[in-house]
This record gives structure tokens, C-alpha cells and sequence, in this order.
């Protein structure tokens, strides 16, 4: 090769390394997205997860990590900030533990049911709310990952009507003071345990009961170690499909649009699979030999909701911010 030749190879050599050092990082490669859940691989959110990971595949690779083996619940959003992972299912209290106006999302009976709740996100008030935890958090909420409403499970036989009945209950709950609240607002005395834990301490009499929507109570045998299932629908459970703002920021536009686009599917498709197992479990429980009953779900209202509104999370609220969730 002659001189020239040789020095026409270097040039271009070196304007086609500039040109890729101008991409964002994620334009160059296909990227491994680590994402971390609390849920068990035999949840509809895993099923989800690998539906999702199909979707990117030619753009990304997802390696999913279940049942908090790589970060235990409640570390994944401080996992997601300090860059040691770039996708979680995180939840909405974990938010309100850094961000207090978020608490009202993780109040008491705010959200009718999944309709409401999907309407929420993508209002502006909702938008709202995501935004914060991009600008303060430095984390990107691309949908919630609604999992059920939750209900009461105990191992004892008392029959509860009202939140009075509730007193001395230890209702195990995530740690986190938006959780511990959550409990009390039911009139339980709760008692923060891990997820995993949760069936060896129903086991054991650690704790008298725990929360969770009807598939969790399938999925993790709950019902196995339990008599009862108080119908008090107290909260639409939700956690977020959330990326790391830094990873998110380092895709292409096109890439974003993807991203986006597969999570709205796999999203509402895990949504629609929860809601018909929902329905399908009360008989499945009754089966079983537990007493599945409707508690009076208005007192229990009323009773959360002055709880909140006399609590120091009330506060942190913005103004007006309830009656636009309302409205919706």
C-alpha cells in the first residue's frame, strides 16, 4: 500500500472512531440491562419480564434477577441511583421514603381500582408526580407493574367487621414508615418482615397476618397457612417499571420509543392477567377450606382516611392533589 493510500486508511480509520465516540453510548452496542424484583419466578410479573425482555431483545438484553436474590427489597432504588443496576420494580413507598409528597400515593384507598390507577399516570397530575422522581431521584418511571389489591390474610379465626376488630393484630408489613402506616390505618398493629419471610412467620405465629393481593397469597401458598381473607380492597398495589434516568438519557430517541412502547404492552398485559386471576381466586381460596368474606369496607374507608388526613404525611401532600386524583 503506498503512502498515500496508507494515510487515506488513517484518516477514515480516525473520522469513523470520532463518529462513534459522538453516539451515545447506547448507540453502539446492544446493552445489558440488569433488572431487579422482589417477585417470585413464578409471578405474572416474571412471565411479564420475559415477555418484555422478547420485545427489546434486538436493541437490549435484559437479565432479570427474582425474588430480591440480587437486591433485597426496598435497596433497589438506592441500587438504581448509585449506578450498580439499570432497571428495578420499585416501590411507589420506597419513592415516598426520599420524595414525602409521593406518600400520597401509597395512601389508603386514594385509587378506585386498576382503571383509575393507569388514568393516573398518564395524566398530567401524574406526570407530575414522575417527574419528580426524575429531577430528585435521578430515576425514570416507565409504567406501574400493577400486581392486585391488596387484602387481609390471617391465621387466626376472628371475624373482622370494622378496624376496631383489628386491634393487636400483627400484620406483617414491608419496612419503610409509608408501610408502617399503612397498617395502622387499618387499625393493626404492624410488624415489618421481608416478603420471603412471610410464610415461615404466619408458620411460626411471628405474626398473626399480612397483606397482599390474591395472586401474591396463590403464588407464595400463603393460603396454606391461613383461615381467612378479609376482603378490605384497602389499596390498589402497584409497584413502577423504572430504568435509571442516566441509562435512560443514553439512549437514541428510536431506542427510548421502543423501550417505552414494549413496557406500555407487557404492562397492561400483566395488568388484564392479574385482574381474571383476581376474580377467579376468591372461589379457589373457599375451596381450600378458608373463610373469605367483605368486611364493612366503608367503615374501614373512613377510618383510614382520617387517619391520613391527622397524620404528618398529610403534609407533604400538595395542595389540591387529592381532589385532581378524584377527579380523574
Amino acid at each position: 500500500m503506498s503512502y498515500q493510500l496508507r494515510r487515506r486508511a488513517a484518516v477514515f480509520g480516525a473520522a469513523v472512531l470520532l463518529a462513534a465516540a459522538a453516539l451515545p453510548a447506547f448507540a453502539q452496542d446492544k446493552p445489558t440491562l440488569k433488572l431487579s424484583a422482589v417477585f417470585s419466578e413464578q409471578d405474572i410479573r416474571a412471565e411479564m419480564t420475559k415477555r418484555f425482555a422478547e420485545d427489546i431483545k434486538d436493541d437490549f438484553t435484559l437479565e432479570p434477577y427474582f425474588g430480591g436474590t440480587l437486591f433485597k427489597q426496598g435497596t433497589e432504588l438506592v441500587a438504581l441511583q448509585r449506578g450498580n443496576l439499570q432497571m428495578g420494580n420499585i416501590a411507589p413507598q420506597d419513592i415516598s421514603n426520599q420524595i414525602p409528597a409521593w406518600s400520597v400515593l401509597t395512601s389508603a384507598y386514594l385509587f378506585r381500582d386498576y382503571d383509575h390507577l393507569k388514568t393516573f399516570f398518564k395524566s398530567d397530575v401524574g406526570a407530575e408526580f414522575k417527574q419528580m422522581a426524575e429531577d430528585q431521584l435521578g430515576v425514570h418511571i416507565l409504567g406501574p407493574t400493577y400486581f392486585g389489591t391488596r387484602q387481609v390474610g390471617l391465621r387466626t379465626d376472628k371475624k373482622i367487621n370494622t378496624p376496631a376488630d383489628m386491634a393487636g393484630i400483627k400484620l406483617r408489613m414491608p419496612g419503610g414508615d409509608a408501610w408502617q402506616f399503612l397498617g395502622t390505618a387499618l387499625g393493626a398493629n404492624p410488624t415489618p418482615m421481608a416478603y420471603a419471610e412471610v410464610y415461615t412467620g404466619l408458620q411460626t405465629g411471628a405474626i398473626d397476618g399480612q397483606d397482599n393481593p390474591l395472586p401474591n397469597v396463590e403464588n407464595m401458598k400463603f393460603y396454606e397457612v391461613t383461615k381467612e381473607i378479609v376482603l378490605t380492597s384497602h389499596l390498589v398495589g402497584f409497584d413502577l417499571w423504572t430504568i435509571a434516568s442516566s441509562v435512560w438519557n443514553d439512549m437514541t430517541p428510536e431506542q427510548q420509543a421502543k423501550l417505552q412502547a414494549a413496557a406500555d404492552k407487557e404492562l397492561e398485559w400483566s395488568a388484564q392477567q392479574h385482574l381474571a386471576r383476581e376474580a377467579e381466586l376468591v372461589q379457589f381460596f373457599k375451596d381450600k377450606g378458608l373463610d373469605v368474606y367483605t368486611p364493612d369496607v366503608a367503615a374501614f374507608r373512613a377510618f383510614a382516611q382520617d387517619k391520613y388526613l391527622k397524620s404528618d404525611l398529610a403534609k407533604d401532600w400538595p395542595a389540591g392533589v387529592v381532589d385532581k386524583i378524584n377527579a380523574l
